[in-house]
């Protein structure tokens, strides 16, 4: 029998590339995105089933649970809940709306998609639900507090689940990449123009200095210990495929960096190490 895997945020990055490596293994990916164009590219250019959710429209998330069970005939082995995005500035220029909106997409959207499949997967005694946090999951860092306070919450609520669904089959699981080269910075840059004030902001040199820069750059230079995308593949695949998958996926060097130093160090001393990145 062919497993069938529904993976969110396809249009691009993450998503795409750990759908065509399913894909090409044989597996009945069911890849989705947000804006209808999206889907319609993946199926014409890869041969891929694709369709809308979008995390931020509640009848998406509804529409497309069924539509994905109805595929698979009730029988989706693997959920990879993998759309979001960023606002990257302080957190005190992040308006509440804002903060709704990212938790909309980025953790509410999450769990009711997550919730309308467990029954399924519990009521077979199998699944596997895989959720792409970050290492802003479970470390803080300067002008990424919206991204990091659902990240954080991602995490929390997983390890929750995780011990509650014991016994049942269903595992969950956590992606925790660091720096991958994908299209979040870009996306931010877009998020960061529709909802923050600069002008008369407290941190308004900053923003001109360095982070507008930083954002809006064409050509934005690798950041120290950045991976391609097909890192992050390599976790699921083996997150997906191994009859013992492990709990956590740390891809790259700086999460396993940060994981150990925020063991090891007090509050103050790793927040001197994570103002350096």
């Amino acid at each position: 029998m062919t497993n069938t895997i529904l993976i969110t945020g396809c249009s691009s990055g993450i998503g795409l590339d750990a759908a065509l490596a399913l894909h090409k293994k044989g597996w009945q990916v069911l890849a989705t995105c947000r804006k209808s164009e999206d889907c319609k590219r993946l199926e014409k250019d890869y041969g891929l089933t694709s369709f809308v959710i979008d995390y931020e429209k509640p009848e998406t998330i509804k529409a497309g649970a069924e539509k994905a069970l109805s595929l698979a005939d009730g029988g989706i082995d693997v959920l990879f809940n993998n759309g979001a995005y960023a606002i990257t500035a302080a957190g005190e220029d992040v308006p509440v709306d804002a903060m709704r909106a990212i938790f909309e997409a980025n953790f509410f959207g999450w769990h009711d998609l997550t919730c309308r499949l467990i029954p399924h997967m519990r009521a077979r005694g199998n699944g596997r639900i895989l959720q792409n946090s970050s290492v802003l999951g479970f470390a803080a860092m300067r002008y990424r507090g919206a991204y990091n306070a659902t990240k954080f919450a991602i995490e929390g609520l997983t390890d929750t689940m995780r011990m509650e669904l014991k016994g049942t089959g269903v595992k969950m699981i956590l992606i925790e990449p660091g720096p991958i080269r994908t299209k979040i910075r870009e996306n931010a840059y877009v998020n960061f123009k529709k909802w923050i004030t600069v002008e008369g902001a407290a941190h308004e040199a900053f923003y001109h200095k360095v982070l507008i820069p930083r954002l809006a750059a064409k050509n934005p230079k690798k950041d120290p210990f950045e991976l391609g995308v097909e890192a992050v593949t390599k976790a699921v695949i083996h997150a997906v495929e191994s009859p013992r998958p492990k709990l956590r996926y740390r891809v790259t060097w700086a999460t396993t960096y940060m994981m150990i130093v925020k063991r090891l160090l007090p509050t103050r001393l790793m927040d001197m190490v994570a103002r350096n990145f």
